[in-house]
């Protein structure tokens, strides 16, 4: 008998909820587990590309340490309103890439930290954003794949014009290890965590604990600026009936109860600071007292968007009421209408007539809408068009072939000339004058072909395990010519030892 295998198809990101149920598959959780993975794989894959950087040998950085740095540093300088300015995350980001390379200089630390940034936004995507294909195994047998789409980092438009820095959803789970959670329950988790260790003595993880409520405190802050951002774009998004006042309630309870307990917290911290023996000890509950502190800050900021939340709503209603409708798409009433209800029964073209003028002139009557006008409409024919269109009459071009900008001779001539020996350099001056006595185009060539010696990367050949290479040295001497000004670069042909050979000798 032959066996009739199930072909898996790629659904989207939301659907897999909705085929769980109606599979019956239980094991939810082995698909929460594989989107937590593939959350930190673009961290993992920056190791993994280091060492195909062109440019500079990024082989001694922790990438992936890196980019927890740049999300770490992205979500704690972000505010409710506004996001991270992405300069100040590159400095913070440079500063970490120097403790790990203190012999590397710092430009090279500044281009470690933009790229690891850049990497983590996904510079090039259409989207700007990662995927992630997982499958599932339903109870009937069938195995169903599923496409996991995400963002860690976004590039947010501030209010003055800037371009900011947002974490997502999933970079903060990045941080504290969990994927999707209930926020209000996690939060309340670690508030107990804490003042558990507090009270026990044990700061070292006590401070662990208080980094990851603060984690949770912007996750909340953030959920709810999505959706206010979502009421402005349209308010039939975002149900403000019953959902957005039962999450606004849950809201001011959450803060309530956070006040009391941080507060209480905060109190047990800074005795504990006051009147700890050794150095170290105060200096962990000092760090606990700023970071509850900050935890803090942000509860205020959090209160303050939810009092403004349905004043936000009232005036995003009453603005998209009264914006312009677009027009709609004009209908033919011949073709779209009168032919296809001539082909029907008696029944079922009176229904189809009963729908459309039932809504061509309901309570909104458009402008000079008569029965006349109708029955002209449906009784005139259309006019007759070409299928194609009218003729396009073809210019008459004249082909002009494209003349190269050197002669073919000039590249045989040029590399006859940068033949040098590597024990006799050459000025570009030296060079220009026997150029233009070999061919009166080649001064211009060599010009273009010493400037972009001047500028090359000598890593690429080394890693290419080249002998030699050619290149262009700029000693501050002024170049004396009648038709180019600059430098009087030195060109020479340079041996490369590798590093084996440089360490026995």
């Amino acid at each position: 008998m032959e066996q009739v295998g199930v072909q898996p198809r790629i659904l989207s990101e939301a659907e897999p909820t909705v085929m769980l149920v109606a599979a019956g598959v239980v094991d939810v959780g082995f698909a929460q587990r594989v989107k937590a993975l593939a959350c930190t794989a673009p961290l993992h894959d920056l190791d993994g590309r280091k060492a195909q950087v062109q440019s500079a040998d990024f082989t001694v950085y922790q990438m992936s340490e890196l980019a927890l740095h740049t999300i770490d540093a992205v979500t704690l300088a972000m505010d409710f309103d506004t996001g991270a300015d992405p300069e100040r995350v590159v400095g913070d980001v440079a500063a970490q890439a120097a403790q790990q390379a203190p012999d590397r200089p710092p430009p090279e630390h500044q281009k470690v930290a933009r790229w690891v940034l850049e990497n983590l936004i996904n510079v090039g995507s259409a989207d700007r954003g990662f995927r992630a294909v997982y499958g599932l195994t339903a109870s009937d047998g069938g195995y169903r794949t599923y496409a996991f789409d995400f963002k860690l980092l976004e590039e947010v438009p501030g209010a003055d014009g800037e371009i900011y820095l947002r974490t997502t959803n999933e970079a903060v789970n990045v941080l504290v290890g969990a994927l999707e959670v209930d926020i209000e329950s996690a939060q309340i988790a670690a508030d107990l965590r804490l003042e558990t260790l507090i009270r026990r003595g044990r700061l070292s993880d006590a401070q662990a604990a208080a980094q990851t409520a603060r984690y949770r405190t912007i996750q909340y802050g953030e959920l709810l600026r999505q959706r206010l951002e979502a009421t402005g774009r349209d308010v039939r998004s975002v149900d403000w009936l019953t959902e957005m006042p039962e999450f606004l309630d849950e809201a001011v309870g959450h803060i309530e109860a956070r006040y009391k307990a941080e507060n209480a917290i905060l109190t047990n911290i800074t005795n504990i600071r006051d009147t700890a023996d050794t150095a170290d000890r105060k200096r962990q509950a000092a760090q606990l007292v700023e970071i509850v502190r900050e935890c803090l800050r942000r509860h205020e900021q959090l209160q303050a968007a939810v009092q403004l939340a349905g004043r936000r709503f009232r005036a995003e209603q009453d603005r998209q009421t009264f914006t312009a409708a677009r027009a709609g798409a004009t209908l033919d009433l011949h073709a779209q209408l009168l032919v296809p209800v001539l082909e029907l029964s008696v029944v079922a073209a009176d229904l189809v007539l009963a729908t459309y003028f039932v809504r061509s002139t309901g309570t909104v009557v458009p402008p000079a809408v008569r029965l006349s006008d109708l029955f002209c409409g449906l009784i005139t024919p259309p006019t007759e068009r070409e299928m194609l269109g009218g003729e396009v009459i073809a210019p008459d071009l004249d082909v002009i072939e494209p003349e190269p900008p050197f002669p073919d001779e000039c590249y045989e001539l040029l590399e006859e000339l940068l033949d040098l020996d590597p024990e006799a350099p050459r000025r570009l001056s030296g060079l220009l004058e026997a150029a233009r006595k070999m061919h009166p185009c080649l001064g211009s060539l060599v010009v273009i072909r010493v400037l972009a010696l001047a500028a090359q990367e000598i890593h690429a050949a080394v890693r290419h395990g080249a002998r030699d290479v050619l290149m262009a040295i700029d000693d501050g001497t002024p170049l004396e010519d009648h038709e180019f000004a600059g430098s009087d670069l030195i060109v020479a042909r340079a041996a490369l030892i590798p590093e084996a050979e440089e360490g026995a000798a």
